[in-house]
């Protein structure tokens, strides 16, 4: 499994009034974690994301998966975005295939493989179905399984159930980490949701407004696998209150107005 390493990365968007997404950053992903990247709206964490992805181009610094430098997006990784993206007009044992038909591979190998996700996700039964006829919670499911089809190293997921009710987003919190537990593939998880980055991280990696730097990086020393009443626990309000008190540092949080 390969590592991604960034050392002083940033990231400016061309132009009069250009963006500086991405300042300095410096973060190393060993293989086989669950990262979390937190922040703010507008903060850059997607745009790290991107980049790691190959689908952005750094400005400067270092940016390595594998211990090679990215320059277009690497072999072994998956991406699961907010919107699934799933093709309306195709099933959705053919919708996780899709990576399999890119990559000019013969999908009849990948079938057992189709099916072992989409019972480890529980949507066996909807291999023949259309994605219309699913709900949000389980069409993320079937993007995962796309993400998945091709075992990638590194799965890359950028605020994948930021669009999803409360309930369900619950739901897929704990449905991801026992696919995870499985898998142990390195994830990296981009969300602006503090519950959900300590309930998921091994690690979380704290980003400042824009442009974006890492603020601090908190080691989640919770046992797993997790069930949602960890949040009720002192441990874990341990590990929210001090990303709390950071948020409040920078100014994106006022206490005294909730007072």
């Amino acid at each position: 499994m390969q590592s991604v390493i960034a050392r002083s990365v940033s990231k400016r968007y061309p132009g009069p009034r250009g963006v500086q997404a991405l300042a300095g950053v410096d973060v190393d992903i060993p293989p086989g974690r669950f990262v979390s990247i937190l922040g703010p709206s507008g903060c850059g964490k997607s745009t790290l994301l991107r980049c790691i992805a190959g689908l952005e181009r750094i400005s400067s610094g270092s940016l390595q998966f594998g211990g090679h430098e990215i320059d277009g997006p690497p072999e072994g990784i998956g991406i699961v975005f907010q919107r699934d993206a799933l093709l309306d007009w195709r099933s959705i044992r053919r919708n996780v295939l899709l990576p399999i038909e890119f990559a000019h591979k013969p999908t009849a190998r990948y079938l057992d493989k189709v099916d072992h996700l989409l019972g480890m996700t529980g949507l066996r039964d909807f291999a023949d179905s259309y994605p219309r006829e699913l709900s949000g919670g389980m069409r993320q499911r079937a993007a995962i399984c796309r993400a998945l089809i091709d075992d990638p190293a590194l799965l890359l997921m950028d605020e994948p159930f930021g669009a999803l009710d409360a309930l369900t987003r619950d739901q897929m919190n704990v449905e991801l980490q026992r696919i995870w537990l499985e898998t142990r593939n390195t994830v990296v998880f981009v969300t602006h949701g503090i519950a959900e980055a300590v309930f998921l991280g091994d690690v979380v990696v704290v980003f400042s407004p824009r442009p974006g730097r890492i603020a601090a990086t908190l080691t989640i020393d919770l046992p797993r696998p997790r069930p949602l009443a960890v949040r009720e626990s002192p441990e874990f309000g341990h590990y929210v209150g001090q990303i709390r008190s950071l948020f409040e540092e920078m100014g994106l949080i006022d206490e005294r107005s909730h007072a």
